[in-house]
């Protein structure tokens, strides 16, 4: 199993003797080999979300497991990818890839052949001996799923990864993510701030409230999807004007634009 739990999960943070809450009571469970994204407003508490999940970051009070075990730091059954890439730019995009593997001390031979066949799944092909700043940041961005992907972590954890990147290219992820989880599923937690691409890559998007941490909503896309009977594998534009999928996008905009209009009044009052 390779689940994520967050039970009664609290975190503050404390300065100049000020104590704010981030997260409040939060309860969420990511199943195994589940697409959960999380939305919601800049400072919401999705990232510290996802830091507690990687081991990065400690709550307050509250406990958080994957797998069954209680997250004490970062472990080798999670991988992080980060928005701005993370890579780094001395070395070729085979060398950052096979920097996890070696660090395990994965024999040279099997190390080599599982960055084939990365470079080949995600495809870098001739791209091997390319520095960072030699690429594009799509393909910046597919050396960093590839180097996550490489050291077979039960769980994904993504933190915006495609906002950095022009539209086009943030499509062409989106469905390239799509397929590598088909090939190779994983437990994944996504962050965005997308509402349209939450809806298109998650089996559930879970939206958080603007103020004090909470969780809003829980909806079960890949419930409606299947009911509706659209695929989570087409592109995205053959299913972006389906009535289901413009519905749940509405649902989940909604939330977030009465969050700021409650935002606005209190500023206001």
């Amino acid at each position: 199993m390779s689940d994520i739990q967050f039970q009664r999960v609290e975190r503050v943070f404390t300065r100049a003797g000020a104590a704010t809450a981030v997260l409040s009571d939060i309860d969420l469970h990511v199943r195994d080999r589940e697409f959960v994204a999380v939305v919601g407003p800049s400072g919401c508490g999705k990232t510290t979300l996802l830091r507690l999940a990687a081991g990065l970051d400690a709550p307050t009070s509250g406990q958080v497991h994957v797998g069954g075990k209680n997250v004490e730091g970062p472990g080798p059954d999670r991988a992080v990818v980060f928005q701005q890439f993370a890579l780094f730019p001395w070395k070729t995009v085979a060398e950052n890839i096979a920097f996890g593997l070696r660090c395990k001390g994965m024999p040279e031979a099997e190390r080599q052949e599982r960055v084939r066949h990365f470079l080949q799944l995600m495809g870098l092909q001739g791209r091997e001996d390319a520095y960072p700043h030699q690429l594009s940041g799509g393909m910046q961005q597919r050396v960093a799923i590839a180097r996550a992907y490489a050291l077979e972590p039960d769980v994904l954890l993504m933190d915006e990864p495609f906002g950095a990147l022009d539209a086009q290219t943030r499509t062409v992820m989106q469905e390239e993510l799509l397929r590598l989880c088909a090939i190779a599923p994983r437990t994944v937690m996504f962050i965005t701030h997308a509402v349209e691409e939450a809806v298109y890559l998650a089996d559930r998007v879970v939206v958080m409230s603007r103020n004090g941490g909470e969780i809003v909503a829980d909806i079960d896309v890949a419930k409606i999807r299947q009911a509706e009977r659209w695929s989570a594998h087409e592109r995205i534009e053959d299913v972006m004007d389906l009535p289901s999928f413009v519905e749940i996008r509405g649902r989940v905009w909604k939330m977030l634009r009465e969050q700021d209009f409650q935002t606005i009044a209190s500023e206001m009052a």
